[in-house]
């Protein structure tokens, strides 16, 4: 089941390869009520603990599948859907550590009922308060806690 949060408490933790910590994931939800395409989605940086993570050292898991933000640009055909979770992936040597930290990340889409005025502000890393929560504007911080 799905939290209200746009990031998810469930899905937060380092990411082991070859025995080695390479990283940190966390999950979020679409709180739009229909999917977007690929395509259609402008993600944005994350923050964590006060550290930037530029969109472009963001790796998105969409049913099962990894794309970086140059990938997702032009793919129209896998849809992210309102009932499933996406996982975000960064890479940082060690990952986090354990404890409380403050996530911060948001995305934009463009749906086809928006005002074409509007709809250029969908490719800015700028969030506009006025448009936020409406017209495809989403940003959320939550604290979450990680353990080993």
């Amino acid at each position: 089941m799905l939290e209200a949060d746009m990031i998810q408490t469930r899905g937060f933790h380092n990411i082991l390869e070859n025995g080695k910590i390479v990283g940190f994931q966390f999950c979020i939800r679409l709180t739009y009520y229909r999917g977007i395409f690929l395509s259609q989605l402008r993600p944005q940086k994350v923050v964590v603990d006060g550290g930037i993570f530029p969109k472009e050292l963001v790796t998105w898991n969409i049913k099962g599948i990894d794309f970086t933000v140059d990938e997702m640009v032009n793919n129209a055909e896998i849809q992210w859907c309102s009932t499933e979770t996406a996982t975000l992936k960064i890479y940082k040597p060690g990952g986090l550590t354990q404890g409380y930290h403050e996530i911060s990340t948001g995305y934009k889409y463009s749906s086809s009922y928006m005002p074409p005025e509007l709809q250029k502000s969908i490719d800015s890393e700028e969030t506009d308060p006025f448009l936020e929560m409406m017209f495809g504007q989403l940003h959320s911080t939550r604290k979450l806690l990680l353990v080993w």
